[in-house]
C-alpha cells in the first residue's frame, strides 16, 4: 500500500514516528488493472477539479515507430515488470511488453491515470 502524506523520515534523515494511523482522506484508491479487451473507461474525480480517464479494459496502443506514431491493436501482454502475475491475466501497465500488430512494444504510459496506452517498439535481439 503506497504511502499517502508525509514522508517518514525528516529533513536531516532521521525517521519521524506515526502519532496516529492514516485518516479516510489519506488513502488511496484500488489501483485500475488495466486488461487486455475491449475498451471500457471510467472517468473519475481527481484533485483540482479535474478529471483522470481510468481505462478498464483497452485492446488499441499508439506505437511509436522511428519517431512515426502507429495506431495498433493489443494481442497480448508478454512480460510485466511490476508484477508476475500480470502476465497470465493480460494486464496493461508502464513498463510492460506487449505483443501488437506492429510488433513487441513497450509501454511507456499509465493507462489507469490516462485512459491510453502509448507504447515504443522494441527491438528483437
Amino acid at each position: 500500500m503506497k504511502d499517502q502524506g508525509r514522508s517518514k523520515r525528516k529533513r536531516t534523515g532521521g525517521r519521524l514516528r506515526r502519532s496516529h494511523k492514516k485518516t479516510r482522506h489519506q488513502l488511496g484508491r484500488e489501483p485500475t488493472e488495466t486488461t487486455v479487451g475491449e475498451p471500457r473507461f471510467q472517468i473519475i474525480d481527481a484533485r483540482g477539479n479535474d478529471k483522470k480517464v481510468r481505462a478498464l479494459s483497452t485492446d488499441i496502443a499508439q506505437v511509436a515507430i522511428d519517431g512515426e506514431v502507429e495506431e495498433a491493436t493489443i494481442e497480448n501482454v508478454i512480460d510485466n515488470p511490476a508484477n508476475v502475475n500480470y502476465v497470465r491475466r493480460n494486464i496493461i501497465t508502464k513498463g510492460a511488453i506487449i505483443e501488437t500488430s506492429e510488433g513487441t512494444a513497450r509501454v511507456t504510459s499509465r493507462p489507469g491515470q490516462s485512459g491510453q496506452v502509448n507504447a515504443v517498439l522494441v527491438d528483437d535481439e
